[in-house]
């Protein structure tokens, strides 16, 4: 059996292995055609190390980069052959396929950058650390109260744009000696100026309910996802009354640990297309789309797992439920707004209906969610968190001069004292 699973393993290494070769010559191949970056161009880069599976974490940045490339050119540093495939594919900032780290340094080189952004906490950002004299900011890819929110990794970056009250205190209680006043900007949340897509229905008289569970996870402190213990019972509950439609919103890594997870997933695929089958009228959606807004905008009712889509969807003012994980070592963080959410249990799943209609006919639970809009984003006026934003990477650009003017003037000095002794000496 061993010989068998070594050569199992074997074989998949090698799958891997000719897939990433061959991703990594059509990259080059188009970048080729698009011809080379101007040098001395980009002043900020957004370092982006993972591959295609990873993209939503990224996604949601396309839009604000795009807005701040207006006035400081930005580029993504693309370590990952799928992911930089990918990011050209899509409508993404210009891309530098840089898998090497010979090939990082030759493109830092060329370029003028200032600011580094990083998406993620992938152990690959520690090869960007090592360039000094420019300002390395962890943006994140969501707001939330998972544990992933508090990591000590914080501490790795010069700074952290962070979205609102919710997140210094998150942070306080937490990181031992970090100050927060010098390392964190509060922003909002700058995507939300930049909700996108169209509608894949015609709306009715239908009530919508946008489900948009996480993947299941990597360890029990940190399994949140709900497909297997509350997705199959309350889709299937929704599908029959006539009266709802389902938005079905997966996270892209469902299944990718768990088996039995990416099962049901699929399962519930199965059951969203018979229910259009026997009624083309109800128009139940499967999205698996780049594109978030139009769902958190246009469903009545949003049921998510703790993860940044409980965010996603405060920040849209409207009922959710968000589900209680059925692993009791889920790691849950009560002290922000889990603290006076409207909870689904794994046995509320089966009265799921009924749920629904509670939480959309509830003035006081929309009441309450201003409030938490509040405490998370602070302004969300239209244009109010991409003011932020900028407001930010400026105090940035201004601080790069101040010290890059400091260095400039020490490196005279030391030139000019230098001179001088050579003088005496002679």
């Amino acid at each position: 059996m061993g010989v068998v699973s070594d050569g199992k393993k074997a074989y998949r290494l090698l799958k891997k292995a000719l897939v990433s070769r061959a991703a990594v010559q059509r990259v080059r191949r188009r970048l080729a055609a698009q011809g080379p970056h101007p040098q001395g161009h980009y002043r900020i880069a957004v370092y982006f190390a993972d591959g295609a599976v990873n993209m939503y974490q990224m996604r949601q940045w396309y839009r604000p980069l795009a807005e701040l490339a207006k006035r400081w050119p930005v580029v993504v540093l693309s370590r990952s052959a799928t992911g930089a495939e990918r990011l050209i594919e899509e409508d993404a900032p210009p891309v530098a396929f840089v898998p090497t780290v010979r090939d990082l340094e030759r493109f830092i080189a060329e370029q003028d950058i200032r600011i580094v952004l990083y998406v993620n906490q992938n152990t690959r950002n520690f090869q960007m650390f090592r360039y000094g004299r420019r300002w390395h900011v962890f943006i994140n890819h969501g707001e939330s109260d998972k544990m992933y929110m508090t990591t000590n990794q914080y501490k790795a970056y010069d700074y952290a744009l962070i979205a609102g009250q919710a997140a210094r205190d998150r942070l306080s209680r937490t990181l031992w000696d970090y100050d927060l006043d010098t390392r964190t900007i509060e922003i909002g949340r700058p995507q939300a100026d930049h909700y996108s897509g169209t509608l894949p229905y015609t709306p009715d008289e239908r009530m919508v309910v946008l489900y948009a569970p996480t993947w299941e996870g990597d360890r029990p402190s940190a399994h949140y996802g709900s497909i297997a213990s509350h997705g199959e019972t309350l889709v299937s509950a929704l599908l029959a009354t006539g009266r709802h439609r389902v938005i079905y919103r997966p996270h892209p890594r469902s299944g990718v640990v768990n088996d039995e997870y990416g099962a049901a997933h699929r399962r519930i695929l199965t059951a969203i297309d018979q229910a259009n089958a026997a009624d083309p009228r109800a128009q139940h959606v499967y999205d698996d789309g780049p594109e978030l807004g139009w769902q958190l905008a246009a469903a009545d009712v949003a049921v998510v797992d703790i993860s940044a889509m409980v965010y996603d969807r405060l920040a849209a003012g409207k009922p959710l439920l968000i589900t209680r994980p059925s692993d009791e070592r889920a790691s849950i963080d009560t002290t922000g707004y889990l603290s006076a959410c409207e909870w689904l249990t794994v046995d509320g799943a089966t009265r799921i209906v009924a749920e629904v209609e509670r939480v959309a006919a509830d003035d006081e639970a929309v009441a309450r969610l201003r409030t938490w809009v509040q405490h998370y984003f602070g302004d969300t006026a239209p244009g109010a968190a991409t003011a932020k934003f900028h407001g930010a990477i400026e105090q940035l650009m201004h601080k790069w001069d101040e010290w890059h003017a400091r260095d400039a003037g020490a490196r005279a000095s030391d030139q000019d004292g230098g001179d001088g002794a050579d003088e005496d000496d002679d």
